[in-house]
């Protein structure tokens, strides 16, 4: 392909957050339109594109070149207390990637100037840019730039003296010139002082156009955008705006055009791209060091571990059943198969490291949940105390966790107690180094009814007016607005009809999906071998003030790096409260996990519906699942935690299930081999791994290759379908059996993938559903009270909770300043109302009576 000869150097993506306009996917498809060798993104001061924009222009043909208009203090950068505004605070400067020193030196940069330089702006000085300069190429930037503006404000002596000192930083012809031709009446002085500059210096000159947003059609959007940011109106003369529509992708011709005059400016685009050769390794990982003694290696110390360990739980499950020899046998070759593809792998030490923060965590009386996700189909995590269900009994899969013949990294999720969380997490700051952990950034978008709302306001429009314009995008997660437009005729009909509706909606249209603001991922943490900037960028969260990487989630673990889930999770406090209250009261010895997960009255509970409070089974919807099933195993609820969803419930799969449950329809299989992976589903397919297993009986598949199957069925491509299937019948046809009725098994399979769910995370949830069902059933009174006590500052969860209290024939005493503590107390059978609960008893007042 013939390439062009120019590249935008200076271009603000949709992450220049409620400033730049441009979806990286729209620049890269305009990139290849245009014929660009290579494009830059330097957002404002953050890199949070980089990665997505450098993937998806790499996969185009596109050279990507990362960059920033970072913030520099006039003076230095802790110094805050001398500007008298924003404009004041900071110049800007460009910044493009020549190699990957330069990107981790612009990292350290751009972390440090949230960390240490944040004023208006996170801003860095030219102390740090001495030190972390190399690899990095310099523009002089935009009329915002200190060059540009000492050069507007006739300064061409001070301007000169500056840029001198900027060219002895970034030698090697690494500083150039920026010139651009936007057609703003102060950018011909500075573009005159500009060259004047590099004729008496040398300097090479480069062309830009800061672009802004896509096409010259985006510039009101753009206008609209910046009034969102701003919080002001377009009727109001003194909002912040653009002067013209020039900032846009403009193609290489008009480049040419505009810099005729200078034609080294456009010339230098191309050679600067060819300067920028950065290459981002995306298949290493980047594993913490886990501490271990130095004549072991990690696989000697998780074999160790884990053997150990099995050999201990064995112990413990023979506390509530019994192990025959050949049980015990399967036990430990199994534990030697998952060992040994950990082994291969290569992932023991992210194991050791997740068994190494949730056994601090159960050591310091931190409640942590019995398992979350696929992990809990493992038995090494089990063996090893990273999860509490054992997954040989209900056929959980190793396979669906880990995948031999598909290498990626693993996910365990874990859940503690809201109240312990954050000190599980400072743990690991303080095990792994402050500098090398720090949770994920998440990123909120402008959606449909959001976007509606945005516009409206920002075009003065009465909010009675937007939102009804906006109730009429129906509540379906991720809608789109012109989905919305086909689905709602009344939208319809007011974006026709309605002058004000008319104007709105092409610019909401326009916004529509642009990123709008950043904080802090709920659950995830990543921590490093060094320290994170060597790595990735760091933001700082302005409302909690924690370090927050700049990459979302998923191109965090692009980069390779570990990142573990710590989620927090109501019902364990709950639990570990009735525990508590048990130990307390009638039974001292009391131990949640030598209870059996037969308990006949448990199931009674259930079947009846009586759930309030019960994890996972307290909806309506949920009771009336109950009544009908009348589970009477642990299957039925680990079926039940599945089949609860939207899919299954409109697919008739669930009235199926319960009349295979109850004897009304015959329980049928095509072959005699589907009986043990079915039976416990009344031959119904219910769970991924199901898939996977009769992939494995019926067609030799291996369950790694079985995996590999489950997820073509879940993304649906017709091209992969049609080679699974022929592998299918393939298989079957060794085994000689029936090709039209494996056809049928296979089509079956099919259909239902869309539906299955993951068996290990229902099975783990299943259990803290039990737990909270049986500990309902035999202790009420103390279930009762910790569960008042965790939403006693939810005066409508008080209500209904008591109502189910005396419903179930408990008194709840009144709230009693000598009686009564900070939380609901037992009393024999009684509950005493928490002054905590009580309406208008501020926090010093309480304190104060239970003194």
């Amino acid at each position: 392909m013939d390439h062009a000869n120019f590249v935008h150097l200076h271009l603000h993506s949709q992450y220049s957050l409620l400033d730049g306009a441009i979806k990286i996917d729209d620049l890269v498809k305009r990139g290849r339109e245009y014929k660009m060798p290579a494009l830059a993104v330097t957002d404002h001061g953050n890199m949070f594109g980089a990665i997505e924009f450098y993937q998806k222009a790499s996969s185009a043909g596109i050279k990507p070149i990362i960059g920033c208009e970072v913030y520099v203090a006039p003076g230095a950068r802790f110094d805050k207390g001398n500007a008298r505004g924003s404009s004041d605070a900071s110049y800007h400067l460009v910044l493009l990637c020549q190699n990957i020193t330069g990107y981790r030196n612009l990292c350290h940069l751009i972390s440090a100037a949230y960390r240490e330089g944040f004023y208006y702006k996170p801003r860095i000085d030219w102390e740090l840019l001495k030190e972390r300069h190399h690899g990095l190429i310099a523009l002089t930037a935009c009329l915002g730039g200190e060059i540009p503006t000492l050069l507007g404000m006739n300064r061409q002596d001070e301007a000169l003296a500056r840029v001198k000192q900027m060219s002895e930083i970034f030698d090697d012809n690494r500083l150039f010139l920026e010139l651009q031709e936007n057609h703003l009446p102060e950018q011909e002085p500075v573009n005159r002082g500009l060259i004047e500059l590099h004729n008496e210096l040398g300097l090479p000159l480069v062309a830009t156009n800061d672009c802004h947003y896509l096409t010259r059609e985006d510039a009101y959007a753009h206008e609209v955008l910046l009034c969102i940011q701003t919080g002001k109106t377009m009727d109001d003369p003194n909002r912040m705006r653009f002067s013209n529509n020039e900032f846009y992708v403009k193609t290489p011709d008009e480049m040419s055009a505009l810099f005729a005059h200078v034609p080294e400016a456009i010339d230098n685009t191309v050679a600067i791209a060819e300067r920028c050769n950065l290459e981002l390794d995306f298949k290493t990982y980047h594993f913490p060091q886990y501490e271990k003694p130095a004549e072991k290696s990690l696989d000697d110390v998780l074999e160790e571990q884990s053997r150990e360990g099995l050999d201990q739980r064995l112990v413990e499950i023979r506390r509530v059943r019994t192990v025959a020899e050949d049980e015990e046998k399967e036990y430990r070759e199994r534990l030697e198969i998952e060992l040994a593809c950990i082994r291969q792998m290569g992932f023991p030490g992210y194991f050791l490291i997740v068994a190494d923060f949730i056994n601090w965590a159960k050591d310091h009386n931190i409640p942590v949940g019995p398992g979350r996700g696929s992990a809990a189909g493992s038995l090494v995590a089990f063996a090893i105390r990273i999860t509490d269900i054992d997954p040989m009994p209900y056929n959980l899969l190793f396979e669906r966790f880990l995948n031999p013949e598909r290498i990626s990294m693993p996910d365990i999720d874990v859940d503690f107690c809201i109240y312990g969380r954050e000190d599980v997490i400072e743990y690991v700051r303080q095990k792994y180094g402050e500098g090398n952990v720090a949770q994920i950034i998440t990123f909120g978008t402008m959606a449909a009814k959001g976007v509606i709302r945005d516009v409206g306001r920002a075009l003065s429009m009465p909010y009675g007016e937007v939102d009804k314009i906006s109730k009429l995008v129906p509540g379906t997660l991720g809608i789109t607005l012109k989905e919305a437009l086909q689905q709602e005729p009344k939208l319809k009909e007011l974006v026709e009809k309605d002058p004000k509706v008319k104007s709105l909606y092409p610019i909401a249209l326009a916004l529509e999906g642009l990123t709008r603001h950043a904080s802090t991922h709920a659950a995830g943490v990543v921590v490093t071998p060094k320290p994170l900037p060597e790595y990735l960028p760091l933001y700082t969260d302005p409302k909690s003030g924690g370090q927050v990487t700049q990459f979302a989630m998923s191109y965090v673990e692009k980069i390779g790096l570990v990142k573990f889930d710590f989620l927090g999770l109501k019902t364990l406090t709950v639990i570990d409260n009735a525990v508590r209250l048990i130990r307390e009261g009638k039974s001292p010895d009391f131990d949640l996990t030598l209870v059996g997960d037969d308990d006949e009255e448990t199931y009674k509970l259930l079947g009846a519906g009586e759930t309030t409070g019960v994890f996972q089974l307290e909806s309506s919807g949920m009771k009336e699942l109950l009544i009908k099933l009348k589970p009477s195993c642990f299957e039925d609820i680990i079926a039940v935690c599945a089949l609860y969803r939207p899919g299954p419930l409109g697919s008739g799969m669930v009235d199926d299930f319960i009349l295979r449950k109850h004897g009304k329809k015959a329980i049928t299989y095509d072959f005699p081999q589907l009986e043990p992976i079915l039976k416990d589903t009344y031959g119904v397919i219910v769970y991924q791994e199901q898939v996977m297993l009769i992939a494995q009986v019926l067609a030799n598949y291996s369950l790694g290759g079985a995996d590999l199957l489950r997820r073509a069925m879940g993304k649906k491509k017709p091209e992969e379908m049609a080679k699974q299937k022929d592998l299918f019948l393939a298989g079957s046809k060794e085994n000689k059996l029936d090709l039209k009725k494996a056809e049928g098994v296979f089509d079956l399979m099919e259909k239902f993938a869309a539906y299955g769910f993951n068996k290990s995370h229902s099975a783990a949830y299943a259990l803290v559903a039990y737990h909270t069902a049986y500990l309902k059933t035999h202790y009420p009174v103390e279930f009762m009270a910790a569960l008042l006590t965790e939403d006693m500052e939810n005066t409508d969860k008080v209500i209904k909770n008591i109502s189910e209290v005396r419903s179930m024939g408990i008194e709840v005493l009144p709230p009693d300043i000598n009686a009564s503590d900070r939380s609901f107390t037992v009393h024999e059978r009684s509950i005493r109302f928490g002054l905590g609960a009580v309406k208008g008893v501020g926090a010093a007042a309480l304190d104060s009576i239970l003194e």
